[in-house]
């Protein structure tokens, strides 16, 4: 009841005129910059962020929302006309998108996207709504072990999924680590990889990381690949669904988000994992198998729902635990602290107001989402002719002015090229981006939360797990880890049982 009732003060904050004017504003500008090729909902926000500095912090939240749901919707319809997915969890969304675009059936298959956002975004924020105060109490109780060890989890579950091999993932988090290391020891004051230089002692800003990762990696990643053709875009006609379509997409709209928002709540590389497992069950339970892989509708539907619950699930770890699960979690994680905002348990009684106003515009951005990209759907696509030089040499302005406007340092601008050039080495070499921002943001608070617990503990290893927490975690970090291993032991050990079996029938006969 307490919840509903914050729900309501929330809807008052977000209808207020201003704060409707910067979730349209978001939405518009999330589904244009992700609709555009290779840029997807982390990038969007991380260009963005600079943006936002003069507003009112929940005035910037609401239109972030609106940017990351805008965003994700622009890269699902980059993968349905081009084939290009912006990220990879609008790989899914190309695989039947695509086909059903080149047979005609593109407005269709933007429309199953666009409601399937819509209805994965609404489960997925109701869930959020009844989740997060619970989440948020039980974590009050929470103490430097328990969080050491929340983030030691997050470290391996993300670099254990995401990228072609643990090895890249974990050389990722130590590149994000090694990054968040500069500056000054926040416990003795020392200085730390700064080279003598009293700009550095402050640390690499977060924003400027993001966007150096994000934007001039991908920029200069597809600068030194533009020879590749992606071919022409295809037309869009009026995207709506007709009855036939209905019927094979309203159960998919629904068992979407089920798979969808526990995947984002949990650190576990974000909406790639249960956009595949949607697309599988879908396929599953499918009466027209046959079209798949071919321009099945379901295979559009069922997914984009999933990966839009799993964006509200990630709104749950980050408010009520200040952990980012995905890449766009971590940039907004990083808008939180630029505001002197901490996310975390005490959020909820600190910032009410911001944090049900931001839980409210999520509702009101995915009407406005829906409102607004349904109609202008061939407009967006009409965004697909820019040429690619002309479009990444403007990503590469805004995202200079954006770190210049961070600090008002020319030394940012050289860490943002250098930081860039790392970015492009990672794509280079297949080495995820993810597991890098999260060792950012996340490996400054992990370093903290360990030295207390050892602190508490005087200095005994023991003190971190001395908590029923702890060990619970650490015995699923374990798992994790070990999980190749036990799989292919396994493995093994059927393959030995079932050669036995043969050479005792070939024996026995």
């Amino acid at each position: 009841m307490d919840s509903l009732n914050s729900l309501i003060d929330g809807f008052g904050t977000a209808l207020t005129p201003m704060n409707l004017l910067w979730a349209a504003i978001g939405v518009l500008l999330g589904t244009a910059i992700g609709v555009l090729p290779g840029i997807g909902p982390a990038m969007a926000v991380a260009l963005l962020l600079p943006v936002t500095y003069g507003l009112d912090p929940t005035g910037a939240f609401i239109m972030f929302a609106g940017i990351y749901y805008g965003a994700m919707f622009g890269g699902s319809t980059t993968s349905i006309l081009l084939n290009t997915p912006g990220e990879s969890a609008a790989v899914v969304a190309a695989i039947e998108g695509n086909p059903m675009a080149k047979g005609g059936r593109g407005a269709q298959a933007l429309a199953a996207a666009a409601i399937g956002h819509f209805a994965g975004g609404m489960i997925g924020t109701i869930l959020l709504v009844v989740l997060a105060p619970t989440v948020a109490s039980l974590a009050i109780g929470i103490g430097a072990p328990d969080y050491f060890a929340i983030m030691v989890l997050a470290f391996i579950a993300v670099t254990s999924v995401l990228g072609a091999s643990r090895i890249r993932g974990i050389a990722s988090l130590l590149i994000g680590l090694t990054i968040g290391l500069v500056g000054l020891d926040q416990m003795t004051g020392q200085q730390r990889l700064t080279f003598g230089s009293l700009q550095l002692a402050d640390g690499v800003d977060v924003v400027i990381v993001a966007v150096g990762l994000f934007a001039i990696g991908e920029a200069l990643w597809v600068a030194a690949h533009l020879r590749r053709s992606t071919g022409k875009p295809i037309p869009v006609g009026r995207p709506w669904l007709g009855r036939a379509d209905l019927k094979r997409t309203w159960k998919p709209w629904l068992r979407g988000p089920v798979i969808g928002f526990p995947f984002g709540a949990i650190p576990a590389g974000g909406a790639e994992i249960p956009t595949f497992l949607s697309y599988v069950t879908e396929k599953r339970l499918s009466k027209h198998r046959d079209q798949f892989g071919k321009g099945a509708i379901e295979g559009v539907a069922g997914p984009e729902a999933a990966a839009s619950a799993s964006a509200a699930g990630t709104l749950v770890s980050m408010l009520t635990l200040g952990l980012p699960t995905t890449a766009v979690a971590a940039v907004m994680l990083a808008a939180f602290q630029q505001y002197g905002i901490q996310p975390g348990p005490l959020l909820f009684e600190r910032e009410p107001e911001l944090v049900w106003g931001l839980i409210a515009s999520l509702f009101v951005g995915m009407v406005l989402l829906l409102a607004l990209n349904l109609p202008l759907a061939p407009v967006w696509a009409k965004l697909l002719r820019i040429p690619r030089p002309y479009l990444y040499a403007g990503i590469l302005f805004f995202a200079a002015v954006g770190a210049y406007a961070v600090g008002g340092e020319s030394l940012d601008l050289v860490i943002l090229l250098i930081i860039g050039l790392i970015g492009f080495g990672m794509r280079r070499y297949g080495l995820p981006v993810l597991p890098a921002v999260i060792g950012v943001i996340l490996g400054p608070a992990a370093e903290q939360q360990l030295r207390r617990a050892l602190q508490i503990s005087d200095g005994s290893v023991s003190g971190l797990v001395n908590t029923p927490f702890s060990v619970t975690v650490y015995a699923i970090v374990v798992l994790i880890v070990a999980w190749p291993l036990i799989s292919r032991l396994v493995l093994r050990s059927r393959g030995g049982r079932k050669t036995a079996e043969e050479s005792r029938t070939v024996g026995g006969g």
